[in-house]
């Protein structure tokens, strides 16, 4: 049984550092996401902002419109 527990002690091990290896993989693709995900809200954020000026722009009352008939009438 001696030599069984080693070769199980090292299994396991290798087991472990299989298991960590794709869950270090799948954090970094994970982060990759999130960083792109977080420009893409910054991105719409700005384009929300800029929206926002416009529509404001649009809705500001014009100058009243002068009525009158130019003077060759």
């Amino acid at each position: 049984m001696e030599t069984q527990e080693p070769l199980l002690t090292e299994s396991r091990v290798i087991d472990l550092e299989i298991r960590l290896t794709h869950q270090e993989a799948t954090l970094e693709e994970l982060n990759a996401v999130l960083i792109r995900q977080q420009r893409m809200i910054d991105a719409l954020a700005l384009q929300v902002s800029t929206l926002r000026e416009q529509l404001h722009a649009a809705n500001t009352p014009l100058p009243p419109a002068d009525d009158t008939p130019p003077p060759h009438y």
